[in-house]
């Protein structure tokens, strides 16, 4: 099957394309977006602008979110980011910021869109890629999970030095699929408002991140670069 997808991920997961279960995913896909159109988030054409915007060999850092914003105009294919013209932005985006000023001491950002952190290696990786308006998880049987599970071990086994950002129970539960004697795993509690409160906030993963990345050699991440607001 041809995916539209960065090159060097389809070089790294044809063999994905082709099983049975990711055809059926697809078709899942493709019906949700013609049965209900409009209410189908993100976009079709930024499903995988998370790899589009971070080519693997490039991967540093990944961060895993559960599945896209279900508010129109949020998701844009990079999970906790959304588009540059939201406002306010979602909570849990509020709580990472909060928590990356505490930890970096800077300002919180004017907007809420981290493609910047993608541009510089940051995979921002969803475990669910699509979703219906108003109905968080709403795809979590599709299927994507089998595929972005495959992604994650892509990562383990063909890169070295990567820190993995897991929040939450449901991104803890993915450390099975890491070679933590080749990578770093940092993980917390969520940053919801349901749970920040219990060990996130203070967790300092952003200072942590480039610790690890300057022990083995790597560029730091310049978590607070910020671009200018669309006009």
């Amino acid at each position: 099957m041809e995916v539209n997808i960065e090159e060097s991920w389809k070089n790294a997961l044809k063999n994905e394309f082709d099983k049975p279960y990711f055809q059926q995913l697809i078709s899942k896909v493709k019906s949700a977006y013609q049965n209900h159109p409009n209410v189908i988030f993100p976009k079709g054409s930024q499903i995988f602008r998370a790899f589009d915007l971070c080519p693997l060999r490039e991967v540093r850092v990944v961060i895993l979110g559960q599945d896209p914003y279900p508010t129109r105009g949020h998701a844009h294919g990079l999970c906790f980011s959304v588009e540059s013209n939201v406002r306010p932005l979602p909570k849990s985006l509020q709580n990472i910021f909060k928590e990356m000023k505490e930890d970096l001491g800077v300002e919180i950002p004017v907007h809420g869109d981290l493609s910047h952190w993608a541009s510089q290696g940051v995979l921002l990786l969803n475990s669910v890629l699509t979703v219906h308006e108003g109905l968080a998880n709403s795809h979590k049987d599709f299927g994507w999970q089998i595929f972005t599970d495959k992604v994650i071990q892509t990562v383990s086994d063909k890169c070295e030095n990567v820190v993995f950002i897991l929040w939450g129970a449901s991104a803890i539960s993915k450390t099975v699929l890491i070679d933590q004697s080749r990578h770093k795993i940092l993980s917390s509690v969520h940053p919801s408002p349901l749970s920040a409160h219990r060990g996130f906030f203070g967790s300092k993963p952003f200072s942590s991140t480039n610790a690890y990345l300057k022990l083995v050699g790597k560029q730091e991440i310049n978590w607070y670069k910020q671009v200018q607001k669309k006009s």
